[in-house]
């Protein structure tokens, strides 16, 4: 009979002693810490602080219809404690109102108010909600339009103007492809460089507008820290997936330059789709045909990267449906479920999305021209400047 030699038995006890000795550290801070919460909520040792002041209290407002009913607000609280909405006043009278659900708002719950207020179209309304402590807080209604009541029709629209300002213009410039096949090296950097500008101008002009739109949201939401930090997260999950099998080139640097413009369009979108459901989109053909010049810079942007290669023609077709179709999916998504939260977050991962794509194709022009100090030429640095100064000019035509 053959038995264990005593070292041998010695460490198959060890990795046993070393696994419970982990959990037995694993759990001691753990029960410190329940330990504490249990006196914190058993003895409430703050209540020797309270001089009778009001607990904190916010409100944001994060949707608005109007109807024949009246006017209904969504709203999110965000104080320190549940609150109670006691009041609800339009342009100083009060109204009565009802709540859904009804009761005590606890932090970060939301509810409908529905107030039977007769607006007039055109005209402009003050809202101010009244909480149990007295603490107000207001909402502008700058143009009383009807809301839009959700219908087959009415996506048929939305789904026209999507493709209108998000799949024709990336189409378009596509379209190019053959005669930018043409270009030599030169031309070639010249086209990287103006991708790289025309990106870069699409990334500012993303952050920028998820701040504004983040900074709508309730508190508690964090809006600014939720943009860099979806910003971040987007832009290292994608470099970390784009390089899983080195560098991204040709088509695969082409769809990357599409994923980022066609979440940046999923993000604006939403914010125009939130315009329809309020009844204030105010898109004439003016507009219009200022986001259709205004993206066309964006399919010759995802032509740069493939013109020494020729894809396949349902390439085109995927390539266009990635950069433009979430702007549709966003117009419908953002008429029917707007939040400004979730408005901020699409437009910050785009962001993060657009930045990965810089990062990629100026290393690739780097490497095609034998350095980062050599590709500073002439030829680049118009295209860098042409760029920024394309997306400009057409911005300029839908900023309002």
């Amino acid at each position: 009979m053959n038995e264990m030699p005593p070292t041998a038995s010695l460490n198959a006890a060890r990795p046993v002693r070393s696994a419970v000795t982990l959990l037995l550290w694993i759990a001691l801070p753990l029960a410190v810490l329940g330990a504490a919460l249990w006196w914190l909520f058993a003895t409430d040792p703050l209540r020797a602080f309270d001089n009778g002041a009001p607990p904190v209290e916010n409100l944001a407002f994060e949707r608005t219809i109007l109807d024949a009913d009246g006017i209904r607000l969504l709203v999110r609280a965000g104080g320190s404690e549940p609150m109670r909405i006691a009041q609800v006043q339009v342009d100083g009278a009060y109204w009565q109102f009802t709540q859904e659900p009804a009761g005590n708002l606890a932090r970060g719950a939301a509810a409908w108010i529905q107030i039977p207020f007769p607006w007039i179209a055109g005209d402009a309304y003050a809202v101010n909600i009244v909480t149990a402590t007295g603490a107000t807080f207001e909402h502008e209604i700058e143009v009383a339009v009807a809301t839009p009541s959700p219908s087959a029709r009415g996506f048929a629209s939305q789904a026209m103007l999507g493709a209108l300002v998000g799949i024709l213009p990336v189409a378009i410039g596509l379209m190019f492809y053959p005669v930018l096949r043409e270009v030599g090296r030169t031309g070639l950097d010249f086209l990287l460089a103006l991708t790289i500008g025309l990106l870069v101008f699409l990334l500012i002009d993303a952050m920028d507008d998820a701040l504004e739109i983040a900074g709508e949201a309730a508190a508690i939401f964090q809006g600014s820290s939720i943009v860099f930090l979806a910003a971040a997260a987007s832009f290292l999950l994608l470099m970390a997936v784009a390089r899983r099998r080195g560098a991204p080139s040709g088509l695969a640097l082409a769809t990357f330059i599409a994923l980022g413009i066609g979440l940046h369009n999923l993000g604006e979108g939403l914010a125009i789709g939130a315009a329809f459901a309020a009844g204030a989109a105010g898109l004439g053909t003016f507009l219009v045909t200022g986001f259709t010049l205004h993206n066309i810079t964006e399919g010759i942007g995802i032509a740069a990267p493939i013109l020494r290669e020729r894809p396949p023609l349902w390439a085109f077709g995927a390539l266009i449906l990635l950069a433009g179709g979430p702007a549709v999916l966003g117009l419908w998504i953002g008429s029917l479920a707007f939040a400004p939260h979730w408005s901020a977050l699409a437009l910050a991962i785009g962001g993060g999305a657009i930045a990965q794509v810089v990062v990629e194709i100026s290393a690739y022009l780097a490497r095609s021209s034998g350095g980062f100090r050599a590709a500073l030429s002439p030829a680049v640095v118009a295209g860098l400047v042409a760029g920024v100064g394309v997306m400009y000019a057409t911005a300029m035509l839908v900023k309002i």
